[in-house]
């Protein structure tokens, strides 16, 4: 290419010739990391994926060994428009010996990393592998075990060192990192359970179940968490005013993933989890503890008629301390919370009969509202019952 430039000591110019490079022949994922800026990562991504913003996040890799291989990887900044419907197609491009063998390849990519984008190339591939052949290649599971370690590597480093990158990831991801705890039985669920994280009533914001243990008091051996539609409803629950009066912490879970991903993981680092909204949750000291089965035994007569009232809306009607400022709520008893039942009652095929929550009303029995009903003939015992269960 020819140019012009000043000349030295001169206001006169002269033409020289410069040799311009305008199309590497070198790919970009076969070139060093040292000479590649974020701009050649985000252009090729942009051109190559047809995505109109930068990626989120994005990795090269360089591997020789048993099985020689380059792979490009990329974390969107933001879900394809079908990526929650059947029509969407996970898969990384998959190249052999410069050649496109597939442009969509699903064994190289779990389920629950399948929003990544971006290529791998290797010379050891045959030609002639097709989809039925790649399962049973033993070379692509290699890669494949490979690139799943790369990614969880990287995740890692960015909750670590970009964390307002990561919450901005885990908004769009996150829900298929649970249910890849969640699914196969928890056959992948170590790999990912770091990788998770919930609200917190410490502060309201992202905590990994990691953090949460860390601060955790001595005294607590149980992680507690709450479900619900937000936050801000979870937050105003009887049984967390409770737990944090304790000085406990609350993960407010808030997808109906949450709590299934959680009951596939049974524990963390050998504390299991605790849902405050069970009626088996106690804080109480054992003389807090004695003190209220009193109570309950006094007023048998009293629950019994208010059981009677509501039937089998609910399986038992007891006095709480653990309601706070609250004069009432709904617990569950047994396996199934009442998060899980709504969750279960909306999956297809589920019908009125369904899997359901074993109910208990739950009266404090420090309000007013439990001297009332004592003091409650049957009609309005009737009312004060249904009007608390209602609320």
């Amino acid at each position: 290419m020819t140019k012009s430039r000043k000349k030295e000591d001169s206001d006169e110019y002269e033409e020289y010739t410069e040799l311009v490079t305008l199309n590497s022949m070198t790919p970009l994922w076969k070139k060093n990391k040292n000479e590649l800026t974020d701009d050649d990562y985000n252009n090729f991504y942009k051109d190559k994926f047809n995505d109109y913003s930068n990626p989120l996040h994005h990795a090269l890799v360089h591997n020789e060994g048993t099985v020689t291989y380059d792979a490009l990887l990329y974390i969107p900044e933001r879900a394809p428009f079908n990526y929650y419907s059947k029509e969407y197609e996970k898969g990384l491009q998959l190249y052999a010996n410069g050649v496109l063998i597939m442009d969509k390849c699903s064994d190289l990519l779990p389920d629950y990393f399948s929003f990544l984008k971006g290529l791998v190339y290797s010379a050891d591939l045959s030609l002639n592998i097709s989809r039925e052949t790649l399962q049973q290649d033993h070379q692509v599971k290699i890669i494949a075990k490979a690139i799943d370690k790369k990614i969880k590597s990287e995740l890692t480093k960015m909750l670590k060192n970009k964390r307002e990158d990561y919450e901005k990831f885990f908004d769009t991801f996150g829900t298929q990192l649970k249910w890849g705890v969640y699914a196969d039985y928890g056959m992948n669920k170590d790999g990912i359970k770091d990788l998770i994280w919930f609200k917190s009533s410490a502060e309201g914001k992202y905590t990994t179940l990691k953090e949460y243990v860390d601060r955790m008091p001595e005294s607590q051996d149980m992680i507690y968490y709450a479900c619900g539609d937000s936050v801000e409803k979870i937050a105003l629950l009887p049984q967390c005013e409770a737990v944090k009066a304790k000085g406990c912490e609350v993960l407010y879970f808030t997808e109906d993933v949450d709590e299934f991903a959680i009951q596939m993981l049974m524990e963390y680092d050998g504390k299991h989890f605790a849902n405050i909204c069970k009626d088996d949750v106690d804080l109480s000291t054992d003389v807090e503890k004695e003190a209220l089965a009193k109570k309950n035994e006094d007023a048998k007569e009293l629950l019994d008629k208010m059981k009677g009232i509501l039937g089998d809306e609910v399986t038992a009607v007891k006095l709480s301390n653990k309601l706070g400022s609250h004069a009432v709520c709904l617990s569950a008893e047994g396996y199934v919370s009442i998060e899980m039942a709504k969750a279960l009652s909306q999956m297809p095929g589920a019908n009125e009969q369904g899997v359901k929550a074993q109910l208990v009303l739950e009266i404090n029995c420090d309000s007013p509202i439990a001297e009332k009903l004592k003091n409650a003939d049957d009609e309005k015992l009737k009312n004060y019952t249904e009007i608390l269960y209602a609320q």
